[in-house]
């Protein structure tokens, strides 16, 4: 009976053994293919999330503070009094004219 016992307690160590050298080669594994999406990403100039986030946030306060600054412009308008512009639309390209061609009297019936 013992070295039953004796026999499932060494499988049981080699199983475990076994088990935590598959984790730590997944670990390995994680951490190799991350760094290789890293390098793609770098080659591809891709941009961080972090910084896309930082950007897009200063973006947003920048439309912020415009939005903010427009307003206090209109109010300050209404109080003085001033018609406030027109908004401007883009400016369409001007079509060059076209050019009028005069007709020429044909010489064929006018021979003296």
């Amino acid at each position: 009976m013992q070295t039953r016992s004796r026999i499932f307690d060494d499988l049981a160590k080699v199983a475990g053994g076994a088990v935590s050298t598959l984790t730590g080669l997944k670990a390995e594994i994680e951490v190799l293919i991350r760094q290789q999406i890293e390098r793609i990403l770098v080659d591809a100039d891709m941009v961080p999330r972090d910084e896309f986030d930082a950007i897009k946030e200063m973006a947003a306060n920048a439309r912020g503070g415009q939005e903010a600054l427009e307003k206090r412009v209109r109010d300050l308008e209404r109080k003085l009094g001033v018609k406030a512009p027109a908004k401007t639309k883009k400016a369409k390209p001007k079509k060059t004219p076209k050019k009028r061609m005069k007709k020429k009297s044909s010489a064929k019936g006018k021979r003296a």
